[in-house]
C-alpha cells in the first residue's frame, strides 16, 4: 500500500473530509488530493508530522513502517490502565469500629487516581459527600490534611472516615450526615487520634 492509499484510509477510518483536512493544516484541499494520490512517495518532516497530528497517529504508520492502531466504535469506551493496592480491611462511616488490617486481598485502581491503600466503607455518615454503606474509598497515605477534607483516621485502635477540622486546642472529625454528631477531641485526648491518609476517589456500586 501507498503512502497515498495509507493517508486516504487512515482519513476515511476517521471520518474526516478532505476540506477539513486541508483546513486543519492550512492547506488548499487540491494539496490533500496530492497527498492522497498515487504520486507521493513520500512526504518532507514538516508536512508528515502535522498531518499525522491531524489523522490522529504516527509518521512511521502513514509511511508503512508500523500499523496503524485500529479506531474504537463510538459506542465502546476504552477502560482506563489500572494497578493494584492493598485493600487493608473496613473503616466506619458511623461510630468509629476496630481497624482491620488484612492485606491479602488487592483492588484495581486506574492510574490517574494515585492512592496507596483500599478500604470499604461501613454506615451511612458521610451519605451526603456521596459516600454510601459498602463503597470502597481510595487513600493516599499522608499524615495531615487540609481543614474540610475527608481522610481516614485511626482513634487509638478504631477507624474512622470523617471531614477533619484541626485546631490548635481540638480536633473535630465531621460526618456528612446531619443525623450524626461530630467526634470532638480535646487536649491530650487529641493525642489519641492519628490521620492514616487523605481520601482522593472512592467507587459506589449503581443503586
Amino acid at each position: 500500500m501507498k503512502i497515498g492509499d495509507r493517508i486516504r484510509r487512515r482519513r476515511e477510518d476517521l471520518h474526516i473530509s478532505v476540506d477539513e483536512v486541508a483546513k486543519r493544516l492550512g492547506k488548499h484541499r487540491a494539496t490533500i488530493y496530492r497527498y492522497e494520490s498515487d504520486e507521493i512517495r513520500t512526504l518532507p518532516t514538516n508536512v508528515l508530522e502535522p498531518l499525522a497530528a491531524v489523522l490522529e497517529t504516527t509518521p512511521a504508520a502513514l509511511m508503512g513502517w508500523e500499523p496503524f492502531e485500529e479506531s474504537m466504535p463510538e459506542n465502546v469506551i476504552p477502560l482506563p490502565k489500572t494497578y493494584t493496592i492493598p485493600l487493608v480491611g473496613t473503616i466506619a462511616c458511623g461510630q468509629p469500629i476496630t481497624a482491620i488490617q488484612e492485606d491479602t486481598e488487592v483492588v484495581e485502581v486506574p492510574e490517574y487516581i494515585h492512592a496507596d491503600f483500599a478500604l470499604r466503607c461501613k454506615g451511612d455518615s458521610m451519605i451526603n459527600a456521596r459516600i454510601f454503606d459498602g463503597d470502597m474509598v481510595y487513600i493516599r497515605q499522608q499524615e495531615q490534611v487540609e481543614n474540610g477534607e475527608i481522610a481516614a483516621v485511626l482513634i487509638e485502635d478504631e477507624a474512622t472516615l470523617k471531614k477533619v477540622f484541626l485546631f490548635h486546642d481540638r480536633i473535630v472529625l465531621e460526618p456528612a450526615n446531619p443525623l450524626f454528631e461530630p467526634l470532638i477531641y480535646r487536649q491530650e485526648e487529641m493525642n489519641s487520634v492519628r490521620i492514616l491518609g487523605k481520601a482522593v476517589a472512592f467507587t459506589s456500586a449503581i443503586r
